[in-house]
């Protein structure tokens, strides 16, 4: 099953005192790559958090926030008190080495970072399990989305591949004729002339140029590659990596049969060929 590497996810919960709020946002990316926004009080779940989302997801970029909420502490100024009491035990030693100095202005120590806020002090201990328990609720969410979006991709995906062998049945119809074609330009080009040309040599002639225009070998590894990421499509992810190595190929197919070719319906195919590779590629970039 393809999954899909953009996904948004929401979890709220609401406890006696506070409101848990984490918002999870997935866009592509090469690798995987978590970064979690928490309050400093709960930022020892951090690795647990990035661990549950490893064991998940393989690839994008996942931004997970946490916002803690208390309505009623709105507008409110509150004192950090575990700091106030950190600062002046480091004064109390200051001024046991250093008589001298004069005492803490509190003025002064209300301009420390961290001491005054519009939020009370969270009690992370008691929080811990209910923003796991949240995280993953909304983790969940976001997985069920990413594969929701993926089986549209893979349906897109589908579609695509589709195409390319509609248009390779199309150029296979064409190059049947190639060997008729190519004599019947260099016919006309000796007409054209004046000259003429033994029945042998002209044999020849048309055998070299109807070799050199032959894109049999093309056609096939395009359907080798397209065969390659349907069972892709089909096999447990991820699919990203390889499906984007197997456009790469298509691609690189698809050029060299452009340029062999000398007659304009393959040439005008072959442009519709690269155009619906480029669409595979683009949405191959969001698959996991």
């Amino acid at each position: 099953m393809v999954h899909s590497m953009t996904a948004f996810a929401r979890g709220q919960a609401h406890l006696d005192d506070v409101v848990l709020n984490w918002e999870l946002r997935s866009v592509n990316h090469r690798f995987l790559e978590v970064q979690l926004r928490l309050p400093e009080a709960l930022r020892g779940l951090e690795q647990g958090l990035r661990d549950t989302v490893r064991q998940h997801l393989k690839r994008g970029k996942v931004d997970c926030t946490l916002r803690v909420d208390r309505p009623e502490s709105v507008g409110g100024i509150q004192l950090n008190r575990p700091l106030l009491l950190q600062i002046l035990t480091v004064l109390e030693q200051i001024r046991r080495d250093a008589p001298e100095l004069a005492a803490p202005n509190p003025m002064e120590l209300l301009r420390w970072p961290g001491l005054l806020g519009l939020e009370p002090v969270l009690e992370g201990a008691a929080l811990e399990e209910p923003v796991v328990d949240l995280f993953e609720a909304a983790l969940t969410e976001l997985l069920a989305n990413r594969k929701r979006e993926g089986a549209q991709l893979q349906d897109a995906l589908s579609q695509r591949l589709d195409e390319i062998d509609r248009l390779l049945d199309l150029i296979k119809g064409h190059t049947a004729t190639i060997a008729t074609e190519v004599q019947a330009r260099l016919l006309q080009r000796i007409a054209e002339l004046g000259a003429s040309l033994e029945p042998t040599r002209l044999e020849q002639e048309v055998a070299l140029l109807a070799q050199r225009a032959d894109v049999a070998e093309e056609l096939d590894r395009l359907r080798i590659h397209i065969e390659e990421a349907r069972s892709c499509l089909r096999a447990p992810g991820p699919h990203g990596r390889r499906l984007d190595f197997l456009t790469q190929e298509l691609n690189r197919e698809a050029n060299t049969l452009g340029s062999k070719s000398i007659m304009g319906q393959v040439s005008q195919r072959a442009v519709d060929l690269k155009v619906v590779i480029e669409q595979i590629r683009e949405q191959v970039q969001n698959v996991e």
